[in-house]
């Protein structure tokens, strides 16, 4: 087993709690559906979340590859992955039998946690984000990474999550929601789009 193959069995798993965490909550709401008042704000902040988190998913295979077997990075997974499961466990309101005569609002819900979401998926954007800028300092092949693109996409993605989670003006934190969810669903549509002009990949043989 490498290095990276051991450190991303213990990074892998606690993501992977993050998204069976969002689609909990999701099935959880749909089960209880007829005291739920849906709206679309909490959807649509799942949907960041969980995109977000393959993102990180997908940079682990960038940036943790050719590291060492580190125990410091283990903890840095733990904390970026720690940070990840508390916004997926607070996306959803937790549903319970024992108030089933109680209504619930997701839209209410968003409001009163959105800052919480959005400030840990801030949190661990800015620990990968610090990691990245000290590996462009140290390592060349980091270095050619870095890219007016990158520096953009790191601006909006950092100034919308901001504004979503500390502006004062719901129409602000709505727009900064679509616009932040709009970025995220472009870089999936590139890769998308990288993956067709490859043309696919190889059928397994043998």
């Amino acid at each position: 087993m490498s290095a990276f193959e051991f450190f991303f069995s213990f990074y892998g798993l606690l993501l992977g709690l993050s998204v069976a965490e969002l689609v909990g909550g999701f099935a959880r709401v749909l089960h209880e559906r007829e005291r739920v008042r849906f709206g679309w704000l909490t959807p649509l902040l799942a949907a960041f979340v969980a995109l977000d988190v393959a993102t990180f998913w997908n940079q682990a295979w960038g940036i943790f590859r050719g590291a060492p077997f580190n125990h410091a990075l283990l903890i840095v997974g733990l904390i970026i992955a720690g940070v990840f499961y508390t916004a997926a466990s607070v996306t959803f309101p937790r549903v319970s039998a024992e108030g089933v005569h109680d209504r619930i609002d997701l839209d209410e819900h968003f409001w009163k946690h959105r800052r919480l979401v959005f400030g840990c998926i801030m949190a661990a954007n800015l620990i990968v984000g610090l990691l990245f800028m000290w590996l462009m300092r140290v390592d060349a092949g980091f270095a050619a990474l870095s890219t007016p693109r990158l520096w953009f996409g790191f601006a909006v993605f950092f100034f919308t999550t901001a504004t979503a989670a500390f502006a004062p003006w719901r129409p602000a934190v709505i727009g900064s929601l679509l616009v932040v969810l709009a970025y995220s669903v472009w870089s999936v549509s590139q890769s998308a789009i990288h993956l067709v002009a490859a043309g696919g990949w190889s059928p397994p043989t043998g």
